[in-house]
């Protein structure tokens, strides 16, 4: 599989893990980078420029959720260890 260079609305949002809603508002706020002009009437934004927001936000103060560390069954640790390798 290749890296794409660009990502729609959609796309964009799964991979920063928010919501397209938020997205737009962060674009509003100037929190969150523009997406580019592709064509006309499509915009896409610059997966690299995803990755280097991503990785400039803060690092967390906030404890993680209530049972972060519950134990779970046998296939849902397969799954979740399977989602985060993709």
């Amino acid at each position: 599989m290749t890296t794409p260079i660009y990502l729609d609305r959609a796309g964009a949002a799964a991979c920063v893990s928010l919501s397209e809603s938020t997205i737009e508002r962060m674009v509003r706020e100037g929190k969150f980078p523009k997406p580019r002009q592709l064509s006309g009437a499509r915009v896409g934004w610059l997966y690299r420029e995803l990755l280097e927001w991503a990785e400039a936000r803060p690092v967390s103060e906030l404890p993680p959720p209530e049972n972060t560390g519950a134990r779970k069954g046998r296939r849902a640790a397969q799954d979740d260890a399977a989602s985060c390798s993709q």
